[in-house]
């Protein structure tokens, strides 16, 4: 399966000046469980954010300019070859940003797991448009609080 899985806002931010820019108690927890013994593949710079692999999963780094070596972390020079890389793994692959990944894989993502941020935030960097009519929409779990969020699957149309 490949797998796309991003949290925006209603106005589509997924960044800015380089980081996520909220702190929703438990809004990664999605994240967390879905990844978790599976393939992350994420751009240099999503990467350097975190700063290092992402413990129980595989990272892999799509980069044309720096090499990326640690346990369970590899570096690709396209997101092609980073998929082929994470195939011959036999598990789940989460293309996890930044915009220009996503940008790239949304042809070819099977689901994407969308965490909707009930909120107008400012951001730099956004997840691109993509056509609702390829996809199965599913409100999975909706989440009340300071600041509201809802877990969301689509699924793409055979």
């Amino acid at each position: 399966m490949i797998g796309l899985i991003v949290a925006y806002t209603n106005n589509r931010v997924i960044g800015n000046k380089g980081q996520i820019p909220w702190k929703i108690k438990g809004e990664q927890r999605r994240f967390r469980e879905l990844t978790t013994g599976n393939i992350v593949i994420m751009g240099r710079k999503s990467y350097e954010e975190i700063g290092r692999p992402l413990p129980n999963r595989t990272t892999i780094v799509v980069s044309r300019t720096k090499n990326f070596d640690a346990e369970n972390c590899y570096t690709a020079t396209s997101l092609e070859e980073a998929i082929a890389m994470a195939e011959k793994m036999n598990k789940n692959i989460y293309i996890s940003g930044g915009a220009g990944l996503y940008g790239e894989a949304m042809d070819m993502v099977e689901k994407m797991y969308i965490t909707e941020i009930d909120a107008e935030i400012e951001g730099d960097t956004f997840f691109p448009e993509f056509d609702v009519n390829e996809f199965d929409k599913t409100v999975d779990e909706e989440i009340e609080g300071e600041i509201p969020y809802r877990y969301v699957t689509y699924t793409r149309k055979k």
